[in-house]
């Protein structure tokens, strides 16, 4: 944990150039000193201050640096506070709905899956788009959000309720009444539910508990989708996620209090939702919230990352074969030219492959992800309750990069990226976190 440095030391640090960082400045220790120092002094912005930052950065398939700052519970005083540390979990949002693929794509190698099958094949109903009743819905529609499903009719709801009742009986709002399944991308965090519950249905296992054996536990990492089965130790490193907004009014208030959003262990330890005894299996996976509950720390989003870059082994497991990630991480949606084959929600979505973003290093193209730099890369970004994540890697270099913000203290829509359709805070992160732990002289 680092304190809080003097606006004058902030400035200076802040006004370092990217090629001032990126040099060798004399030796290893100096220049994790200097990123260290510039990282916090983006979490310490008086002006849109940050709640906690965990990161962790990959350079030719070693990690090449991982840094903490801020808190990861907020008290009354500093003294009352506690520190990030490298064992945080923090509930990383979207980025959960790429790990779930991973889960998803070793059920694939499995023959338990097939990403072309009429997922009502294994659902035990027909789910179709009432509009659209003669076209299937596929495992690769979901996973490229070109299923036709949709957001606004809700995309979890608690033990008691079945998702084969949800969707066939729900409203239109659940659906998109003027484009077919497989032909339109309107990214939906429903898509993730229904994956979720296709896995259980076809395996027998809880969703939590089938993804600690899938992904998790292979790889020795602490954490998971259900925090109420947590250890006392993990309850315990979970980071709360916070704002400087009010809960009621939602006025954001930079100068104001931190004001817990979720995960605020230390008031309400983590419980089983109500009813969850009686849960059936298969029946309603969001339950578990494949599409956004996984609670991890960026060391262990790293291991990931690096069994990723390492052709799916780790150790001495093949967990996914090259084929597997190859065919993740193919293509599988692109923005049409004039914009008519998808909603890119003013430029962040541009290209999709099977449960993970794309992004490609274009000037001007709203997408890219470290300023002035050649970064082709992908992975999943995550928005939530105040945190903002990133999980991005670059197969052809064995580069990634991890970010994990525990909360924000201004309001984004009045502090925007200046070259991508990312928040100015991410921005600032992922170009220091590259420029000074992967473009670096050797």
């Amino acid at each position: 944990m680092h304190t809080k440095m003097t606006g004058l030391l902030a400035l200076l640090l802040l006004g370092t150039t990217w090629s001032t960082l990126a040099a060798p400045h004399g030796g290893g220790k100096d220049q994790q000193r200097a990123l260290d120092a510039t990282l916090s002094a983006i979490v310490d912005d008086p002006l849109h201050p940050l709640a906690s930052l965990s990161v962790l950065a990959i350079r030719h398939g070693k990690v090449s640096y991982e840094q903490q700052f801020g808190y990861r519970h907020i008290g009354a005083t500093p003294a009352d506070s506690l520190p990030v540390t490298p064992a945080t979990l923090f509930r990383i949002a979207s980025v959960s709905k790429m790990m779930t693929t991973v889960g998803l794509m070793r059920l694939v190698e499995q023959s338990k899956l097939s990403l072309d099958q009429d997922v009502s094949i294994y659902l035990g109903f027909s789910l179709r788009n009432p509009h659209f009743p003669q076209q299937a819905l596929t495992l690769r529609s979901l996973l490229s959000h070109t299923s036709s499903l949709r957001d606004a009719g809700g995309y979890a709801w608690g033990p008691e309720r079945s998702l084969r009742d949800v969707l066939t009986a729900g409203s239109d709002s659940m659906w998109d009444k003027q484009k077919a399944p497989g032909r339109y991308f309107t990214y939906a965090n429903l898509n993730w539910g229904v994956i979720g519950t296709v896995m259980e249905k076809v395996t027998g296992e809880r969703f939590d508990l089938l993804m600690r054996r899938l992904l998790l536990d292979p790889l020795d990492v602490r954490g998971g989708y259900h925090p109420a089965a947590f250890s006392a130790e993990d309850v315990a490193n979970t980071a709360t996620l916070y704002r400087k907004r009010t809960l009621d009014t939602e006025t954001w208030q930079p100068q104001g209090p931190w004001i817990a959003q979720t995960d605020d262990v230390y008031q309400r330890p983590p419980a089983a939702p109500a009813g969850l005894a009686n849960y059936v299996i298969g029946s309603n996976a969001t339950v578990f919230s494949p599409t956004g509950g996984l609670r991890i720390s960026a060391a262990g989003l790293g291991k990931v990352m690096q069994m990723l870059l390492d052709g799916g082994r780790y150790r001495n497991q093949q967990l996914l074969q090259p084929a597997s990630i190859a065919l993740m991480f193919g293509r599988q949606w692109q923005l049409a030219p004039d914009g008519g084959n998808g909603d890119s929600e003013r430029g962040l979505y541009r290209a999709w492959g099977l449960g993970n973003q794309q992004f490609d290093a274009l000037a001007g193209q709203g997408n890219g992800l470290v300023e002035g730099a050649s970064f082709h890369a992908v992975g999943h970004l995550g928005d939530a309750y105040g945190l903002v994540s990133a999980f991005v890697l670059d197969f052809k270099h064995k580069n990634g990069m991890v970010m994990l913000v525990g909360g924000t203290g201004s309001d984004p829509a009045q502090y925007p990226g200046t070259y991508s359709a990312m928040g100015r805070s991410e921005e600032r992160i992922l170009t220091t976190l590259y420029r000074g732990a992967i473009d670096k002289h050797e």
